[in-house]
């Protein structure tokens, strides 16, 4: 079982007077376009900054798919949470609320992440279905045609797989006592690298630019917005698109997203693409000892301090979020081989004591401290906390 230990030298207490009321909750009628049915919008909320959600639940029509297309459980975690952070430019956390897509299901998304097929090879795919079954398999895929022609590497050079993944989100706004889908955010999954298998079955990769990534997005996300136009129930709200560039496999940071444009309502035709200035550097790396030296430095003396208590617990990495130009967050995987209770209490304390006097007061920090048998600890400390919430866990 586990529990909290609060620790007095760093925590933050929440006291029964401040914890929030979850039994304050408004019920509205969700409608759709097919029939209406009853949900719950809680009155809380975590913060002004985050999406309030609907209950029951209702899991996304393609859900699974997200895990299985993307490389790293990085990407998985950036794509989903940056297509929401992105989506507060066009839909308020004041007046929207979030539901994971329910309009785009798997065989459609599936559909539309295949090449596109020639004729000769459409009618070949055709003959693998009974005739009853060859009207639902539509030649809709919007990564490029391969003919076979060539060599692996020539036919990876010339049609590489752009495309990997497309996730929808939906945001609801209420219209008297009931809610209604006010607008859908899709991300759109790009391969910076295209992974490929030579003719005696070595692995190859080959690597995609940025400009040729945005230039082949901009292509994908025009024709999927013609199509969900044609979508009962999305004729008419605003579609926001980004482009979201996936790190290759072997990263230890994510992806990012890179541009946005969005559809008005009613419109089949997309904005302006505006660029978006954010990504993410490991922590110690040569890129982010060259591009931002101070932020470089300041994590090596905190490793440093560490390592001078705790010499043989140097295997400290961290990812810093930027946007901007400017480090938002950080967040710090500490693992350890200590066993005993307080052992992993002291260190944790020391720690704590480290985050507040090494990193600005703007900055969002977060650390997890474990062991091979899982998480010890965490500590996070919000901008501008005077005290970080540690708990350890039994």
């Amino acid at each position: 079982m586990k529990k909290i230990v609060f620790l007095a030298l760093s925590v933050m207490l929440v006291t029964t007077a401040c914890a929030p009321d979850f039994s304050k909750e408004e019920e509205v009628v969700q409608k759709t376009d097919d029939n209406k049915q009853k949900a719950v919008i809680s009155k809380y909320s975590i913060s002004d900054d985050t999406y309030q959600s609907v209950l029951p639940f209702k899991e996304s029509k393609s859900r699974g798919l997200t895990v299985s297309n993307l490389n790293t459980r990085l990407d998985v975690k950036e794509f989903e949470s940056g297509l929401t952070r992105l989506s507060k430019d066009e839909f308020s956390t004041d007046d929207y609320y979030y539901q994971e897509g329910q309009y785009l299901d798997e065989d459609t998304i599936s559909s539309w992440l295949r090449r596109k097929w020639t004729e000769e090879q459409y009618k070949d795919v055709l003959k693998d279905y009974d005739k009853e079954e060859r009207d639902k398999v539509k030649n809709v895929g919007l990564n490029p045609i391969n003919t076979g022609e060539g060599s692996a590497a020539e036919q990876s050079e010339k049609s590489p797989i752009y495309l990997a993944h497309i996730l929808e989100q939906d945001y609801l706004v209420k219209d008297g006592d009931e809610l209604k889908l006010g607008g859908v955010s899709i991300g759109l999954a790009m391969n910076s690298v295209y992974y490929y298998t030579q003719e005696k079955g070595y692995p190859r990769e080959k690597k995609i630019s940025r400009e040729k990534l945005q230039e082949e997005g901009e292509k994908m996300a025009a024709e999927i917005v013609q199509r969900m136009r044609k979508i009962k129930g999305l004729e008419n709200v605003p579609i926001t698109v980004g482009l979201f560039e996936q790190e290759e496999k072997s990263s230890l940071v994510p992806g990012s997203y890179f541009a946005k444009a969005t559809a008005k309502k009613g419109s089949s035709e997309l904005g302006s693409w505006d660029k978006i200035d954010e990504g993410y550097y490991l922590f110690p790396s040569n890129a982010v000892a060259a591009d931002e030296r101070s932020d470089s430095d300041m994590f090596g003396n905190f490793k440093a301090e560490i390592q001078d208590y705790f010499p043989n617990y140097t295997n400290i990495i961290g990812r810093g979020f930027y946007q901007n130009g400017e480090l938002q967050e950080m967040t710090i995987d500490i693992p350890i081989q200590f066993f005993g209770e307080q052992e992993i209490t002291g260190f944790t304390q020391y720690i704590a004591g480290l985050v507040m006097e090494h990193f600005p007061s703007y900055l969002k920090v977060n650390v997890n401290i474990s062991t091979v048998q899982g998480p010890e600890a965490l500590i996070s400390r919000e901008p501008d906390e005077k005290k970080p919430f540690v708990h350890i866990y039994k």
